[in-house]
């Protein structure tokens, strides 16, 4: 940057700021009244922003519209969870089926549970699996399956790595709301003789791990560094956990058979759901074992909506009518071409993007090098004020991406959106060409 340039940003900034307030009067007022009921106006803490959030009326398809009557393609997607849009068809008829015809909580085992079981044991080849609520639960018994398995406590993760809402690492240790606090070796993602170390050492139970580090800024785990786990938790007796939450639409099989990597057991959630709140987990039958209720030695996982027909119902009519092998894979192929794309419109400048296939994350890195490949997000410092106005600009240009700037495409996306948010990241390297120089 030049000398004035933190100067231009800031008034560049300011500006972009007043046009979000005056745009969004009516997001404003309700974010407004809502503090008055939740801390901070916000039950959920990733969606809120300065100064203060968008509050979307409605979704239909692959856009969405706010409260104050924009429309916006969506390139939040849920984060990964909206794989299927808005208003699928598909699943619009089987959640009615259910709704009309099977009914809700019935409070038992069904036959339809298990149909939606083996469809994900077969497209992600899992010997058994356990349905939960969401992918927080799923690392959370699955971390207790790897200790009753093991019968030792500790488990090694990754600085920044993110499996749930009460499983984050940053800055090197558990978050504060982390369960468990003494029970984590945490190290440097893609350090693949740090890995190996932790894994070797004393009363390590497992070893959880993102093949891309979702909330980390899609950083991608190398071949050595996944391969070079996966070799030495087999060799220590150590359970490998890959969490897929966020990957498993990556490919027919997920992360996981993409890379040919072999974990002892994966977990979901997300988009595998049908929108609906949901998470699994499986693996190898002697780990999974432990949740066998015929067996003496079995624990307990119960959960009120574990086995609901709803997403039993959506869940098992998105992967065996919309997202099928064939589907997944071009889809992959797809978002891989658009991250191409985006990753040369921006060559030469402080932006880079990173990720893999339909999930990716922009970065806007400090410093006089171009960074095309960052290999952990520890390797970086990044310009949030530059950041920021990108997620300003975008959403000038009605694309609703995260302000983080994470994106996930929905399945629908037409290439016309593609094509200009291309031409939308284009201009703003041109307009904004002095502040991204390096």
């Amino acid at each position: 940057m030049s000398p004035d340039s933190p100067h231009k940003l800031s008034v560049a900034l300011d500006e972009a700021k007043a046009l979000y307030i005056n745009r969004n009067a009516k997001s404003q007022a309700i974010h407004e009244q809502a503090t008055k009921s939740f801390p901070g106006g916000n039950t959920r803490t990733v969606l809120h922003t300065d100064p203060f959030p968008i509050c979307m009326k409605s979704g239909q398809g692959y856009q969405l519209t706010s409260e104050d009557g924009n429309i916006y393609t969506d390139f939040t997607c849920e984060f990964t969870a909206a794989l299927y849009g808005h208003s699928n068809p598909v699943i619009l008829d089987a959640v009615s089926n259910v709704l009309q015809n099977v009914g809700m909580n019935v409070g038992a085992t069904t036959s339809q549970e298990q149909l939606f079981a083996q469809e994900l044991c077969q497209r992600f080849g899992l010997e058994r699996v356990r349905f939960t609520n969401s992918g927080t639960e799923a690392n959370l018994h699955a971390l207790a399956a790897a200790r009753v398995f093991t019968n030792k406590r500790k488990v090694v993760v990754f600085n920044r790595g993110y499996h749930g809402g009460v499983l984050g690492f940053k800055d090197g240790k558990p978050a504060p709301n982390n369960v468990d606090p003494n029970d984590w070796i945490v190290v440097k993602y893609n350090d693949v003789d740090a890995a190996i170390k932790a894994i070797q050492s004393e009363g390590v139970a497992a070893v959880l791990v993102e093949g891309m580090q979702g909330n980390g800024g899609c950083i991608l785990g190398t071949p050595a560094f996944l391969t070079g786990i996966q070799d030495a938790a087999a060799k220590a007796g150590v359970v490998f956990i890959l969490d897929e939450v966020m990957t498993s639409r990556i490919s027919a099989s997920g992360f996981a058979g993409l890379r040919g990597i072999k974990p002892d057991l994966k977990t979901f959630g997300k988009y595998l759901g049908g929108g609906l709140a949901f998470g699994a987990l499986g693996g190898r039958a002697d780990i999974m074992a432990a949740f066998d209720p015929r067996l003496s030695t079995s624990i307990s996982h119960s959960g009120t909506f574990n086995n609901n027909t709803l997403v039993t119902h959506a869940g098992y009519a998105g992967l065996n009518k919309i997202y099928t092998p064939d589907v997944a894979d071009k889809f992959t192929e797809m978002g891989s071409l658009f991250l191409s794309r985006l990753q040369e419109a921006v060559k030469g400048t402080r932006i880079s993007f990173t990720g893999i296939g339909s999930v990716m994350c922009s970065h806007f890195v400090e410093g006089d090098v171009e960074v095309k490949d960052i290999a952990s997000g520890d390797d970086v410092r990044e310009n949030d004020a530059l950041k920021d106005l990108f997620w300003f600009e975008m959403l000038e240009q009605r694309f609703w991406v995260t302000r983080r700037g994470f994106i996930a495409l929905v399945l629908e996306t037409p290439q016309s959106e593609l094509d200009r948010f291309v031409d939308a990241v284009k201009a703003f390297v041109s307009k904004y060409n002095d502040l991204l120089a390096i």
